[in-house]
């Protein structure tokens, strides 16, 4: 099963994806956290987090110092690639107790590294007793036993026959978004998911409402390629804004690259003028730490955290996409 899209992945005739905000909608990622490791680099603490009014699961993580593979980021350490885990065993005690309680069924973690130091584990939870449909996907290829780009491990929420279609639909280099992603090792956007007849999965997604697809390289581990994909639901979207920004020739500013609004937002025209500097709000801070971060509150001292509080937008997360020894671009969203 082949899974491609056109050259660009903008909708045709437009630059940026253009749907309407949905007022019922409830965020398929419930939880983000950012760990850090220690001084002395011997384990991981709790940085920044967005826990909405799951206090407990906040009040654990603060009072809590992960090892290495130890709970997610420790294991995302460990592994040094994203993983994704379907039962929240592996969670320490009391955050384990926080999260089962609040119906949180699946665990993201995604390791940043600079060379061989880790700079920060983002850590996704999702889950919701009510239906809710999006994906987060981990592709791999192993060169040393296939060609192309297979599913590691990934969440679909109730999408169980969306999961079944991806479990064996495979992407050359160049095909599809996590194919096109490992081509070009950038982060890219694909809009609309609906207007691409060429995706392979196009009609189980407009069935089951998805509509937009963010993908993010990650350096090779042990000759491994491996790629992380968002698809997001009309319903329970994963972000209502998605941007990536990149730094300009002298490595003195970021400028904006693509991105994606639900608010009808020519974020390409918005963003023409706007230059971010390091350690400029959170997309700045990611871009001169190297690490990731998220605030439950967007309002900071950069143009593009106003403008995305203007648009009511009330988080943000940032992550930063390396190259050899620097990020080479940031992938931010909001919700």
């Amino acid at each position: 099963m082949i899974e491609s899209y056109p050259v660009s992945l903008e909708a045709e005739g437009r630059s940026g994806l253009h749907c309407r905000t949905n007022q019922m909608a409830k965020p398929f990622v419930r939880v983000v956290e950012v760990w850090v490791p220690s001084a002395d680099r011997t384990h991981l603490q709790l940085c920044d987090g967005m826990y909405g009014p799951l206090s407990d699961l906040r009040a654990a993580s603060v009072a809590t110092q992960l090892a290495l593979d130890e709970d997610l980021a420790g294991r995302a350490w460990a592994v040094r690639h994203p993983i994704v885990v379907k039962k929240l065993e592996c969670l320490n005690g009391a955050r384990a107790d926080a999260a089962k309680a609040a119906g949180l069924t699946c665990g993201v973690a995604l390791p940043v590294f600079v060379g061989e130091l880790l700079t920060g584990v983002m850590v996704l939870f999702c889950g919701e007793p009510e239906p809710h449909v999006g994906a987060i996907e981990v592709w791999y290829n192993d060169p040393d036993k296939f060609n192309e780009m297979r599913l590691f491990g990934g969440y679909y929420g109730t999408a169980d026959m969306f999961e079944l279609d991806s479990r064996y639909t495979r992407f050359p280099r160049g095909y599809g978004l996590p194919g096109r992603v490992w081509k070009t090792n950038m982060p890219a956007i694909a809009n609309d998911l609906s207007s691409f007849k060429s995706f392979l999965r196009w009609k189980e997604a407009v069935d089951i409402g998805l509509r937009l697809g963010f993908g993010i390289p990650y350096p090779p581990v042990s000759g491994q390629s491996w790629v992380m994909t968002f698809l997001s639901g009309r319903n329970t979207p994963i972000a209502r804004r998605v941007e990536i920004w990149v730094p300009d020739s002298q490595n003195e500013s970021l400028s904006f690259s693509s991105g994606h609004c639900d608010q009808d937002v020519d974020l390409a025209t918005s963003y023409q003028s706007v230059r971010i500097r390091k350690d400029e709000g959170i997309i700045g801070h990611a871009w001169s730490s190297g690490a990731p971060a998220a605030q439950e509150c967007v309002v900071d001292d950069s143009d593009s955290s106003r403008m995305a509080a203007a648009a009511g937008l009330t988080s943000a997360v940032a992550l930063p996409v390396m190259g050899a020894d620097a990020p080479k671009a940031i992938a931010a969203w909001y919700r």
